[in-house]
């Protein structure tokens, strides 16, 4: 992609490969960058930039990102919304080069401790599962079945970063289940009501913790099958937490026993 000072068509061929890096089809190896604080973590992990748009305003990233080489647009206001999907543009999108990684690569950690998303499908969920996850110290997020793709932009919005910080794959339930298994890591499932508070199991040792679909949570299945039950312990009344809320107070409790806290 040859480099262009400014445009100001919104039908010019790279504001339309921004629209189809946008919408990300399976096996797309590209993806939608949108903010400078996405666009620096990118950098700073070392993925790959075929390209940055900006509205032309100043920016270190950009400037950042030209001296390594990476292919700088500018281009007007009207540009800017037609090549990014964000309804309220940030200034500055990016294309970058990036794909999940094997699921096993995400229960690799040392003593492991993953999360495992099923039919997780809203991409700000996956998103912020993803930096809580890395915020709190696990060692990969699996995201199975029908989960969000995590390399959507939503997705990568939602997780500020953090999908460049640590392992993280897409898959498939039963095979990760087994590989968790030969792997020594006990399979933990979240459940509404019934199971332990995140107090009362022993998070030091290895584990994938499976968290289910916004509305119907895991299968009864995946429940018999797992391990281990886990329940946020809540008031009378209320029933349920945001799957990415139960996600960090499972995952803090964990670093709380790991770190040897009281």
């Amino acid at each position: 992609m040859a480099l262009v000072q400014r445009l100001t068509s919104r039908q010019h061929p790279i504001v339309k490969r921004f629209r189809r890096v946008a919408a990300r089809k399976p096996g797309d190896t590209a993806v939608l960058l949108d903010g400078e604080h996405v666009i620096a973590d990118a950098l700073d992990a070392g993925v790959p930039l075929e390209a940055i748009l900006t509205d032309g305003r100043p920016s270190a990233v950009a400037r950042r990102a030209r001296a390594s080489g990476v292919n700088i647009v500018h281009g007007s206001a009207a540009v800017l919304d037609a090549a990014s999907p964000v309804r309220t543009s940030s200034g500055i999108v990016a294309i970058a080069e990036w794909s999940p990684v094997p699921a096993d690569a995400a229960l690799a950690g040392t003593p492991a401790f993953a999360i495992g998303l099923v039919d997780v499908q809203d991409p700000g969920n996956v998103g912020s599962v993803i930096r809580a996850a890395d915020a709190l110290g696990a060692t990969g997020v699996i995201a199975l079945e029908q989960s969000a793709d995590p390399g959507g932009w939503k997705a990568l919005r939602g997780a500020m970063g953090s999908t460049f910080h640590l392992p993280v794959a897409r898959g498939r339930l039963r095979e990760t289940v087994a590989e968790a298994r030969r792997r020594g890591l006990r399979v933990t499932a979240t459940v509404a009501s019934g199971g332990d508070a995140p107090g009362g199991l022993d998070l030091t040792q290895p584990r994938l913790v499976l968290l289910g679909s916004e509305g119907a949570g895991l299968s009864g299945a995946a429940i018999q099958d797992a391990d281990d039950r886990i329940t946020i312990p809540m008031r009378s009344g209320v029933n349920s937490l945001n799957v990415a809320v139960t996600a960090a107070l499972i995952l803090f409790e964990a670093r709380r026993q790991r770190e040897g806290r009281a």
